[in-house]
């Protein structure tokens, strides 16, 4: 299964290293994908992360970079022209190169954003839909 996955799916398998979500990510079953800004988005959230998680620097990095390991990152060049039509589905502004990629590969959004699902246009999966499909 092809998902373009979201930041906060990402924040959440930081701060709970052990669980579905983090199982999920390293399922061999997913492909996924993100645009290149999920790095900045989780580096301006680091220290909430830390905060949060109780993860030292060292192993936040550590998680962080196995998790990376599974990510296709897309850089904004090869989206940029599914980025007007993006605009025009994602319900959210900041969620629209989440959009372009999951255009671009015409796959489903991985995103517990419940804004994100009132659109039709793209499919999003939240994390409990994921577990039982794929279990």
């Amino acid at each position: 299964m092809d998902l373009v996955i979201d930041a906060n799916i990402i924040m959440s398998a930081l701060i709970a290293t052990e669980g579905k979500t983090y199982d999920l990510i390293l399922n061999d079953g997913i492909k996924l994908a993100s645009p290149d800004k999920l790095a900045e988005e989780l580096e301006k959230h680091k220290l909430d992360i830390l905060e949060k998680s109780g993860l030292s620097e060292y192993d936040f990095n550590l998680f962080l970079s196995i998790i990376s390991a599974r990510i296709n990152f897309v850089p904004y060049s090869e989206i940029n022209k599914f980025v007007l039509e993006a605009e025009n589905i994602s319900p959210d502004q900041n969620d629209t190169e989440y959009f372009a990629v999951a255009l671009k590969l015409r796959c489903a959004i991985w995103s517990n954003d419940k804004k994100l699902k009132t659109q039709d246009k793209v499919k999003v999966y939240s994390t409990d839909e994921l577990v039982k499909i794929l279990h």
